[in-house]
């Protein structure tokens, strides 16, 4: 890409590409991804609230296509500046569905579930990531011929989502409490849960509203300033800033290095970078079926842990590489080791929380909060790595073990578990956390006068609800 940037520029001026700018435009090319995905992240509160969560991702496959189809053609065109721009437009449709997707999903899943299903987007974003490492691999797609096929394979995910998504329901909270279409949001929850009977979960959604009333809709600007919900907006923070200043990206970015100072050939590196990505969906995978058992603070406390020692030992392992013979191989066990770790709490569970803690009025608002945090620490790590590398060496890992400690404490010490528990439940804990009384057996709900049965949320006991 980089000798395309190179020649296009020579054949319009006649000159090369000084050494300053094309670092400029490459950089460009790659920081314009995250910085798109907080832009995007900014839309999600307008879109979900004004055409709903599946008209929002209906809307943003427009913005995969597009740049997909950009990106494919720039050689025929011989711009490179329509690269850069479809990552910015990429990123911003990353922004949006990575929000967007696990509020809609967490939404219409049953509580006994609600975990595994906010861990799926995640596992699909990891075999995305495989896909793409196994189609970069040079001999495949990873090549001068081919890399502007594989920057058009982009787009096919989101032709897939644009045909099949029409067919399945919007979420039952937003038809039922936004939109106030009772009648649809039954429908859509009968079609979902497989059973006719769904007056219970009904009635949970409108206690859900009684008891958040007094918040309203909320904006950034309210959700920043409201104390009922401060201590969720913290929480939000601080998981998303450590999700992504833990370095989670910055091991992906030097984890070629390390293999090859621990004597992995130039032409297997790429085969062992596609290893560690296997790895990264397998535990993922693994994730998926702990989520709802062990709980999502375990996951999250397993998971920065084990980050922490590994980026410690890590560090230890790339100061001694070139004293002790076995310790480049202690370096490729470390990376791997943290991947698992990420892999188990650190990477999906931040979404799933984002969803539980935040109730129907707050929960846009909320997403936006949590998307812009990740995508601009995402934003940071790539803009400074390079350098705190050179400045710090070997000594950068500490600065994340310290980050992955921080974030370890916090949650330790002030996230909640939510498994099994209905919203309005978790409303209830974050409620006392936040020195407020939440009352939800008060005469406000007896006064509701809704025609629903008193039945338990829980599934009937015929229903098969094996994964």
């Amino acid at each position: 890409m980089q000798s395309f940037y190179n020649e296009t520029y020579l054949e319009r001026y006649g000159t090369q590409l000084s050494s300053s700018l094309e670092t400029i435009l490459w950089s460009l090319t790659v920081s314009l991804y995250p910085l798109g995905g907080f832009f995007g992240s900014l839309l999600v509160g307008p879109l979900v609230n004004s055409i709903g969560r599946k008209g929002t991702l209906l809307v943003n496959n427009i913005l995969s296509i597009i740049p997909a189809i950009l990106m494919g053609t720039s050689v025929l065109s011989r711009s490179f500046e329509v690269i850069i721009f479809s990552r910015l437009v990429i990123g911003i449709c990353a922004g949006l569905s990575s929000n967007v997707v696990p509020m809609y999903l967490g939404e219409m899943s049953p509580k006994n579930l609600r975990g595994a299903i906010g861990v799926m987007p995640q596992l699909l974003i990891t075999i995305g990531i495989l896909m793409a490492q196994i189609f970069g691999i040079r001999m495949i797609l990873g090549n001068a011929e081919g890399w502007p096929i594989l920057l058009a394979l982009t787009g096919i995910p989101a032709v897939l989502q644009l045909m099949s998504l029409p067919f399945f329901p919007e979420s039952p909270r937003y038809t039922l409490l936004q939109k106030r279409k009772e009648d649809k949001a039954k429908k859509a929850l009968q079609r979902l849960r497989g059973w006719d009977d769904v007056d219970a979960e009904i009635k949970e959604m409108y206690q859900e509203e009684q008891s958040e009333k007094v918040e309203g809709q909320l904006s950034v600007r309210n959700l920043c300033t409201f104390r009922p919900l401060r201590w969720q907006l913290i929480c939000i923070i601080v998981m998303n800033m450590g999700q992504q200043l833990s370095g989670i990206n910055a091991v992906y970015y030097y984890a070629d290095t390390i293999y090859a100072q621990a004597g992995v050939p130039d032409g297997i590196v790429q085969y062992v970078t596609v290893a560690t990505g296997s790895v990264n969906v397998l535990m993922t995978l693994a994730a998926i079926f702990f989520v709802d058992s062990w709980g999502r603070r375990l996951l999250m406390l397993m998971g920065f842990g084990t980050c922490c020692t590994a980026c410690v030992v890590l560090t230890i392992a790339l100061v001694y590489q070139t004293t002790v013979h076995w310790m480049p191989y202690l370096s490729i066990a470390c990376v791997i080791i943290y991947v698992i770790g990420h892999a188990i709490g650190p990477s999906p569970i931040p979404y799933v929380i984002t969803t539980e803690i935040f109730r129907q009025a707050s929960r846009p608002a909320a997403f936006m909060v949590a998307g812009s945090v990740h995508w601009l620490s995402n934003f940071t790590v790539g803009l400074i790595f390079e350098f705190l590398r050179k400045g710090l060496g070997s000594y950068c890992f500490i600065l994340f073990a310290a980050i992955c400690l921080a974030t370890f404490l916090f949650i330790f010490f002030a996230v909640p578990e939510t498994k099994g528990k209905t919203f309005l439940e978790i409303s209830q804990i974050m409620a006392k956390k936040n020195g407020l009384d939440e009352i939800t057996d008060s005469k406000e709900f007896q006064d509701l006068n809704l025609p629903i049965k008193d039945t338990t949320l829980e599934q009937p006991d015929h229903v098969n609800t094996s994964l």
